[in-house]
């Protein structure tokens, strides 16, 4: 029975016959049949020379059989089944089982616990059908895995079809015949969907991603990747920088024949049209086959911009959250200058932006404030940017100079130690050898595309994190790195939620929720009535409103609108039951406590060290108007980091720690980066190293130490230009683009 799911190759036998002049209107019959019923294609058997010959009406090959159906868009997709490799379904890679993953130590025996999956000898089935195979090869299961036969290892990884006579005490003298399936099938099974979670994490830890064996990576089947256009097919050309295949369209209709020109020229103007308007909003380092799950919020904001753009709409009202996160200051004027263009075609875009050159280009600027969270939610300002400089708002005070973020007089000297990365070569890295000096506030720069995040996040990170935490995740390649005994750990901080759910919030974050319920566990009250530390959880049945289970409100599901949430009637969004809220400090509830903000929490804490070091945490890194209990789905990015930033420097330190930031001035005002600073320096100055890829120039600026890369984005970059202080780096203007802006800055 055929897989109905599935494409099948099917054979039809329409005659048999033996040629004679007499059969020809027999012949042309069962020719006109056999084209019929095979669409096109048929097959004619030799009986006596035993050979089969194709005929095909359609493009063919008649040695290999290979057939093209006649081109159509779904044969270059690798999103339809007419065009996806079939090995890897159009995804590029496949998932195999590492057999250094299975056995990470061959020196063991398999008794001890080499083949990884197994764990130790148990008396089970398995190791009793594992020691049979041993015993047919002449071994054991004491045997070390590396003396073991290459037969053997594969009947025990692969399985065998052979009936194997397992024997064990525990089955007295009774013979038992069984094969033996193999320990990757078995892992393989653990993959499936229908297993449990736990299966599959468990079975993923000995899975590695590779490049599909079939297509390379190329996601298309063979019949595509035929076709060809100027000897190049269309997975090299998609794989090709933006910039690059510009480049290569450049005069392509004079290396194509007359007819194909003829053809291509309106396709060619549209392609060379729509690769334009990537190049200028600073794209050109991307290829067009790069996966949209690697791309930053940036870069895919910024190609939705290039399709509006191509689309030469009129009286159309653009709106645009930070289109400048990820942009060096070089592409911030080419987007700049994109986003003119669009107003230009008679179109109105409003920007929510925080870049000092974008304010000053507006045609118009609406300042909100004066402060945050409670303290702001008002119009300061409205009007021209020139207008706007001679006003006393906050913003405007950082444009027109009165305020700024200070450079700092000394740059630290570290402590002496440092990690040396060797060899980096993943994506366009260019074997790229680092020194990261300890002890320093590094930054990380360089155009968009130059190889930023493939050094630090790709590379460095998985490395470190490896060998600390045992992490999955497999690092791009590389030489060798030095210097990893100078760290304890290492801690990414990025702007993620706290958490997925609105239970989630600042306190529980933080571990500062726990004292704050065991504070009111001691009070008398709670004594009395035998509470425990539980009862002032709204995540246990016990003290929080069992109407709501402790949300506070409830979830009213709307049809083709998004759900409504309403305040829970039992609790009034209060999260707790009446018995619970009747336990009070200095008059209140716990309910009223995660209500109040950080900085009324400081004072209401004041005689509470245990509490208040973690609260005044929070608010020294410009937290003050958030509410302990805010759900952490309601907090921006520039603040679900300085959370996790406070919660660091609440911990003990080693000051051995790392800590990786990737552009953590999005979403962030020149008051709100002034107060990040204060906090990353901190960190630094207990002696801790923070290495942070940024284009922010304030950031820059404060730095002791700056690896430039460049000197483009994409296959023109992955080359470490410069480092040093950036008195340094600002003394080289000639070399890269970062020096140049460093210099204006600093004013050198």
């Amino acid at each position: 029975k055929l897989d109905r799911y599935k494409n099948h190759s099917v054979e039809l036998l329409v005659d048999k016959l033996v040629v004679s002049e007499k059969d020809d209107r027999r012949l042309k019959d069962s020719v006109r049949v056999a084209m019929k019923q095979g669409d096109g294609l048929l097959m004619v058997l030799d009986v006596d020379k035993n050979e089969l010959r194709h005929y095909s009406r359609t493009l063919m090959d008649p040695v290999t059989g290979l057939s093209y159906s006649e081109p159509a868009p779904h044969n270059f997709s690798f999103n339809s089944p007419q065009g996806a490799c079939p090995g890897c379904k159009g995804l590029g890679y496949v998932n195999i089982i590492d057999k250094d993953k299975i056995i990470p130590d061959a020196s063991l025996s398999i008794y001890q616990g080499g083949i990884l999956p197994l764990g130790k000898y148990r008396n089970v089935l398995l190791f009793w059908q594992i020691e049979a195979i041993c015993e047919k090869y002449d071994a054991s299961l004491k045997t070390p895995i590396k003396d073991l036969p290459e037969e053997a290892l594969n009947d025990i990884l692969n399985g065998t079809d052979e009936r194997l006579n397992v024997k064990n005490l525990s089955l007295g003298n009774s013979n038992y015949f069984l094969t033996f399936d193999g320990l990757i099938k078995y892992i393989e099974m653990q993959q499936q969907s229908d297993a449990t979670a736990k299966a599959q994490k468990w079975a993923g830890q000995f899975v590695t991603t590779v490049s599909c064996p079939e297509c390379g990576g190329a996601r298309l089947n063979k019949e595509a990747l035929h076709y060809r256009i100027d000897g190049k097919n269309i997975a090299e050309l998609t794989g090709m920088d933006i910039a690059e295949l510009y480049q290569w369209l450049d005069g392509i209709e004079d290396r194509l024949p007359e007819k194909q020109a003829a053809i291509a020229r309106e396709i060619l103007k549209e392609i060379r049209s729509r690769l334009q308007f990537l190049i200028d909003v600073g794209l050109e380092y991307l290829s067009l086959s790069r996966a949209s799950a690697t791309l930053s919020g940036g870069e895919s904001q910024r190609i939705r911009l290039a399709t509006q753009i191509g689309s030469q709409l009129v009286n159309v009202l653009y709106i645009l959250d930070e289109p400048s996160i990820g942009l060096h200051q070089r592409d911030n004027i080419r987007l700049i200058h994109s986003l003119k263009q669009l107003r230009d075609m008679g179109n109105s875009v409003v920007v929510v932006e925080h870049d000092k050159d974008m304010m000053l280009e507006a045609d118009y600027i609406v300042d909100l404030g004066p402060r945050a969270g409670r303290l702001g939610g008002q119009v300061v300002f409205s009007g021209t940017p020139q207008e706007m400089l001679s006003r006393d708002t906050m913003t405007a005070a950082y444009l027109n100079g009165k305020q700024s973020i200070p450079v700092p007089q000394t740059r630290r000297q570290g402590n002496g130690k440092s990690v040396v990365l060797q060899g980096a070569r993943g994506n366009n890295l260019k074997d790229v050898t680092v020194e990261f000096p300890l002890g320093k506030f590094i930054c990380v720069t360089g155009v968009s595309g130059s190889g930023k995040s493939s050094l630090i996040n790709g590379t460095l990170q998985p490395i470190i994190s490896q060998k600390f935490y045992r992490s999955l995740a497999a690092p791009l390649p590389y030489d060798g790195i030095e210097g990893l005994e100078n760290i304890d750990k290492i801690v990414n901080v990025d702007q993620s939620p706290l958490g997925r759910t609105p239970r989630s919030n600042p306190a529980t974050y933080s571990g500062l929720f726990g004292d704050i319920r065991n504070l009111f566990v001691e009070l008398p009250e709670a004594k009395i009535r035998g509470y425990k530390a539980g009862r002032f959880s709204f995540n246990v049945p016990g003290g929080r409103c069992e109407v709501c289970g402790g949300n506070g409100y409830k979830t009213i599901e709307m049809n083709f609108l998004p759900d409504v949430l309403i305040p829970c009637e039992a609790c009034q969004g209060k999260r707790y039951n009446r018995e619970t809220l009747d336990v009070r400090f200095k008059g209140k509830s716990i309910a009223d406590v995660l209500d109040m903000t950080i900085n009324q929490a400081v004072e209401f804490f004041a005689g509470i060290p245990a509490i208040l070091s973690k609260v005044k945490t929070l608010q020294d890194v410009g937290l003050g108007y958030v509410k302990l209990g805010q759900p952490s789905t309601t907090l921006s990015g520039g603040e679900s980091q300085r959370v996790k930033l406070a919660t660091e420097l609440s911990k003990k330190d080693t000051g051995k720690t790392l800590y990786v930031l990737d552009e953590p001035t999005t979403g962030l005002h020149f008051e709100d980066i002034r107060v990040l600073l204060g906090v990353l320096h901190r960190l630094v100055d207990k002696g801790n190293t923070v290495l942070v890829i940024e284009h922010n120039l304030d950031v820059i600026k404060t730095a002791d130490y700056i690896i430039d890369m460049g000197p483009e984005g994409g296959r023109n970059g992955g080359v470490v230009l410069m480092t040093g202080t950036p008195e340094e780096i600002a003394s080289h203007a000639d070399v890269g683009y970062t020096a140049r802006y460093l210099k204006a800055e600093l004013g050198i």
